[in-house]
């Protein structure tokens, strides 16, 4: 968190970089699987940098030994690195890959539109569902977080005790 308590990661448009292979997913019938990976790859730089802004920030604290500090810092890292796999990458590329895929067939089986005209709506719908899908998911991996992995991550020790 910041000063002014605004997560860089999670509060701002930053956020967004999170979501770049879901637009991607969106465009994989349109262009080259290389792009396609590009998005992923920034995706992915976004949630390492995620983890990395949350465990340093962790390890800035005080705490009463060194031993605490390490375990803050790797319950931090491993919540933030596992919450933003999911949230960001995993959970929504599937899911828009797959309400891509489910798009192109149905337009297929039910239309006689050219497969250029098809693809472009799929693109459009699967662009259309980022925005509707991403407090979904963003509260369902925090919800099963909160009942799986948080309950098995060490706790940081109170930092002064």
């Amino acid at each position: 968190m910041g000063d002014n308590g605004v997560d860089l990661f999670r509060d701002t448009p930053v956020r967004l970089l999170g979501y770049a292979n879901e637009v991607g997913e969106a465009f994989r019938s349109l262009v080259h699987v290389n792009w396609v990976r590009l998005t992923y790859g920034i995706s992915s730089a976004y949630v390492l940098a995620d983890t990395y802004d949350k465990a340093s920030k962790a390890s800035a604290v005080p705490y009463k030994t060194e031993a605490n500090r390490n375990t803050a810092v790797m319950s931090v890292a491993a919540d933030t690195l596992i919450w933003q796999a999911f949230a960001s990458v995993i959970v929504p590329g599937y899911t828009i890959n797959r309400v891509c895929a489910c798009s192109n067939y149905a337009l297929a089986r039910m239309t006689k539109m050219p497969s250029i005209t098809r693809k472009w709506i799929t693109t459009a719908i699967g662009l259309s569902c980022i925005p509707i899908i991403f407090r979904p998911i963003d509260h369902m991996v925090d919800y099963i977080m909160d009942n799986s992995v948080r309950i098995i991550l060490p706790a940081p020790q109170s930092r002064e005790d």
